[in-house]
Parts: structure tokens; C-alpha cells; sequence
């Protein structure tokens, strides 16, 4: 599944719902559904906060879902800013925006809610993030 969004605040909710109904399809636990929910809601609030900060015009944020049996792939890409040191900010409280009063959680939510997280980001091209998780048999 692709959906791709204006990169507004308001398209946060829209993006988290529906990666949710699309992992739904697995049964998942409800604990499992909020997990993904706020992993795909931090990923793309970075998008468009991080990625797209003060550009002008419209810019898109892609999710991409796939499934293979019980697991979960989940994408949230742009065409923005890129980051500068990946490391840097997935360090737990570390923020490039403290005037936002971010917490610098985001990284470390996702890490703690998915199975796997990889970032794959170039400076001035834009940021992809990876999420993988395995859905329980119920």
C-alpha cells in the first residue's frame, strides 16, 4: 500500500489510522496496533517537522505498508532537509528543535515500539525511515 500526503500536521492522524487499518488485516493486539500508531506518528510529525521545516510550497510525505506472513513493513519517506548526523538524533532527548520544546523521544518511541528501525537520510535529498514489526499469531 502507498499513500502519499501534503506534509501538514493535520495529515499525522490521517497517516497513523491507516497504517493501522492496513495491519489489521493480521489481527493484531491491541497493544500491537497502538505500537505501530505512535511508531508511524512520530516518524511522519518528524517528516514534516524536521524534514520539511521552513520550506516553502507543497511537500509530500510517501507511506509505504507491505506485509510478508505475520510481519509489517512500514515506510515513511520526504523529500526534505535530510539529516546531518543520523546518530546524533536517534540519541535518547537529543532535539534540533528546543525552541519547539520537543522532547527528542521520537527515534527512541519508534525503537522501543517496532522490531527493527533502520533511517536512511541524505542531507538536502530527504529521509526514509524503515519500520519492521511482527505481529503476534492470535
Amino acid at each position: 500500500m502507498e499513500l502519499k500526503f501534503q506534509a501538514i500536521s493535520q495529515n499525522e492522524s490521517f497517516a497513523r489510522a491507516t497504517a493501522a487499518a492496513f495491519v489489521a488485516q493480521l489481527n493484531p493486539t491491541l497493544a500491537e496496533i497502538t505500537e505501530i500508531k505512535t511508531a508511524v506518528s512520530e516518524a511522519v510529525t518528524n517528516a514534516i517537522i524536521h524534514g520539511y521545516d521552513g520550506m516553502d510550497g507543497e511537500h509530500m510525505v510517501l507511506l509505504c505498508c507491505a506485509l510478508d506472513d505475520q510481519v509489517v513493513t512500514i515506510e515513511v519517506a520526504d523529500n526534505g532537509r535530510g539529516i546531518d548526523d543520523i546518530e546524533l538524533a536517534r540519541e535518547p532527548l537529543y532535539t534540533s528543535k528546543p525552541e519547539m520544546e520537543r522532547s527528542g523521544m521520537g527515534f527512541t518511541v519508534m525503537e522501543e515500539f517496532m522490531d527493527h528501525i533502520e533511517v536512511v537520510s541524505q542531507p538536502g535529498i530527504g529521509t526514509t525511515i524503515k519500520l519492521r514489526k511482527t505481529i503476534s499469531l492470535n
